[in-house]
């Protein structure tokens, strides 16, 4: 009998509400040689990684990371969330996007960071 095909998440990766996209939450996973796996480097480096994944995510939905206004970062450990902050101004510049930062017990897939993002990109 045939493995069936994985179903897609229950949700979308992001959306478009008036003029603002909504990025749902991106782990630090990439593909490396064909495999995809959690980035290396722990919390920084996983949370370096779903911010690219994020920019590809609202790349998709026409917005760039300069119109994010709003944040929430979930990490499993505050004794991380100087080094996040050093990711943090590497992936964004003044006006910095508000954000919230939550440590939480347990993140899904074993991830150390979770990033979901709100851009305000009015259509043209």
């Amino acid at each position: 009998m045939a493995t069936p095909a994985p179903l897609p998440p229950p949700y979308s990766r992001w959306l478009r509400a008036g003029d603002f996209v909504v990025i749902s939450g991106q782990l630090g996973f990439h593909t490396e040689n064909g495999v995809t796996k959690m980035a290396d480097g722990g919390t920084a480096g996983q949370l370096k990684q779903a911010l690219v994944n994020a920019s590809h995510a609202l790349g998709e939905a026409g917005a760039t990371m300069s119109q994010v206004v709003k944040a929430t970062l979930f990490i499993l450990d505050m004794k991380d969330f100087a080094a996040c902050n050093e990711v943090w101004r590497e992936a964004f510049s003044a006006p910095m996007p508000t954000r919230t930062a939550v440590a939480v017990a347990e993140l899904p897939l074993g991830a150390h960071a979770e990033v979901e993002l709100w851009a305000y990109s009015p259509k043209s």
